[in-house]
């Protein structure tokens, strides 16, 4: 059994080595001694989780609840616990600060009342395992109902009463998801090769087809090389989405592929279909299930799709009554709708363009090229069915064709084109140069929102302004990159006031920090080098295009691909 100081002791240290081999060595060894039971539950937090991406489900603790368990478990005013985040700027050193060396919480609470009135006292005495707390932390997502919100609170304040400090101070970082040491999914994965002597390429597969690295180390473990090649695709089981690069030209893509396939790229929100017999299951982007909200695409599945399992890949535009594509807000709200499904559903019709075939009747099809799965998949799906068809695909070595094609989909209201590798496999969650996009020319760049400012004036109680930042996919961190408070309408600050409320974790002034989780489409004249922003650059003349709801804080671009397009520019001016 392993200690949560023990995991804690393994944050710290690899918060303080530089370099991501460093992290690796020090993950790898714990993964070595780690129990079985505890192998993915280790995996998950050390990238600040508690469940699995393909879940779809979190933890759902908002800041002020923690902050309330706090302050009843350190036994301050939430007035004081406020005053710490403005000193600190962060909810773990806050939670260090705030139970202090003294631990007044072990002597004052522990053992805490259960929503039935029984007492449940701690078994640890005061030293919790890593399984304890995840343990507990999970109940905290499976509460519901009435109480549920005191519940939490309890539970929490169970664990920090149960801690040291230090310690606590982890078990808040993770409950707000936001644990942020410097690991992400590259380390894990190649803590797990090392730890268990397996190939690094045998992982990610593994990985890639089960979206899980927590279930991968167990598989590594148990079952080395033979258990991790029987890894493959599961209906039900989301797994992320292949991702394409921006081409800076059509003729620069052709240069690459030589001969490649060209499909319109649509306006319109992506969607995994996952067809089970007569079970459909609805994925966004994001890997959230919307089957609830989108009825009619169920049964448009059910009506058309022939094979009896399947695991499709497309996108979902909304239609006006004419067939035109109606704008991007609109199938999001389409994806968003709880109520009155119905109603929504028949005044914003959908029709799904699917592009590509991931599974089919007992095959895995990711391995084999991309012609092979698209015969597959046109021929699973019923030609002229209303509301779903199989795009367009045109192979060509020719650019002046999939120049063509690129005006087309302009016209027709679409982004631009998709450009192909016929011969390519489908990479679940990888971005590369086997699918590149072409889109006309403006600058834009995928942004989390990390904080914010109230406006005075006209935007006085709003949130006028939001900090900007993409992500260094090496140390797993957020770099500031810039503001932005321009193309924001009255109409949108109210909603995103109102959407950020929950989101708020601290605030010093008019400033706030803003938990990490709504993505901006970010539109910018220039990329300047600047020594005020951690990232190193800032943009000059940014504004908001849209909020992307569809895209996870997993999909922000990248400081990596900030300074390809500063060099891009320089190359070209």
């Amino acid at each position: 059994m392993t200690s949560f100081s023990e995991f804690t002791s393994l944050c710290v240290k690899i918060e303080s080595v530089p370099g991501s081999l460093e992290m690796t060595d020090i993950f790898a060894a714990f993964l070595k001694e780690a129990d079985d039971d505890e192998l993915a539950v280790s995996c998950y937090m050390i990238m600040g989780e508690i469940f699995p991406a393909w879940t779809g489900k979190k933890l759902g603790l908002g800041p002020n609840l923690l902050y309330s368990a706090l302050s009843k478990a350190a036994g301050i005013s939430p007035e004081k616990i406020q005053i710490l985040l403005r000193q600190t700027g962060d909810v773990g050193e806050t939670t260090c600060q705030a139970l202090g060396d003294d631990k007044k919480s072990q002597s004052t609470f522990s053992s805490f009342l259960t929503d039935d009135g029984n007492e449940e006292s701690s078994s640890k005495s005061g030293r919790l395992s890593i399984r304890d707390v995840y343990d507990r932390l999970k109940e905290i997502a499976d509460v519901s109902g009435k109480g549920a919100q005191s519940q939490k609170i309890k539970t929490l304040q169970f664990l920090f009463s149960e801690s040291s400090p230090e310690e606590a101070k982890y078990i808040s970082r993770i409950a707000l998801e936001e644990l942020r040491i410097g690991i992400g999914e590259g380390i894990v994965r190649d803590s797990i090769a090392k730890a268990f002597d397996v190939p690094v390429s045998l992982v990610e597969f593994a990985f890639m087809v089960t979206n899980d690295l927590g279930q991968v180390a167990v598989v590594s473990k148990t079952g080395g090389v033979g258990a991790l090649e029987k890894q493959h695709i599961r209906v039900d089981r989301p797994v992320k989405m292949m991702l394409a690069q921006v081409t800076n030209s059509i003729e620069t893509a052709f240069t690459e592929l030589g001969e490649a396939a060209i499909e319109w790229k649509f306006d319109g929100a992506r969607l995994q279909i996952h067809k089970n017999g007569d079970d459909v299951r609805l994925y966004s982007r994001r890997l959230e299930d919307v089957t609830d909200s989108l009825p009619d695409v169920v049964q448009t599945v059910l009506s058309s799709v022939t094979a009896k399992d399947a695991v499709l890949d497309g996108e979902a535009v909304a239609i006006d009554e004419n067939g035109k594509i109606r704008p991007f807000q609109d199938i999001l709200r389409r994806f968003r709708r709880k109520y009155d499904v119905e109603t929504t559903s028949h005044n914003i019709p959908i029709h799904v363009n699917l592009f590509d075939l991931l599974y089919a009747d007992g095959e895995s099809y990711i391995e084999k090229p991309l012609t092979e799965r698209r015969n597959k998949l046109s021929g699973i799906v019923k030609a002229g069915a209303k509301g779903i068809s199989v795009d367009e695909l045109t192979i060509t070595k020719d650019p002046e064709k999939a120049a063509e094609i690129y005006h087309a989909a302009l016209n027709a209201g679409h982004e631009g084109i998709m450009i192909k590798n016929p011969s390519s496999p489908y990479s679940p969650g990888k971005r590369g140069k086997n699918w590149l996009k072409k889109k006309p020319v403006m600058d834009t760049l995928d942004l989390i929102v990390i904080g914010g400012e109230w406006g005075a004036g006209k935007r006085k109680n709003k949130i006028g302004s939001y900090v900007l930042a993409c992500y260094d996919d090496v140390k797993n961190v957020y770099l500031e990159i810039g503001r932005v408070g321009t193309g924001l309408s009255d109409e949108l600050l109210d909603s995103l006031t109102e959407q950020f409320a929950d989101l708020i974790e601290a605030e010093d002034g008019v400033m706030m920090k803003i938990k990490p989780e709504v993505v901006f489409e970010i539109a910018f004249e220039e990329i300047q080098k600047s020594p005020n922003y951690p990232a190193g650059y800032a943009l000059r003349f940014p504004r908001l295009v849209r909020v992307r709801d569809d895209k996870t804080i997993e999909e922000i671009d990248t400081i990596e691909k900030v300074g390809r397009m500063y060099q891009g520019q320089k190359e070209t001016n």
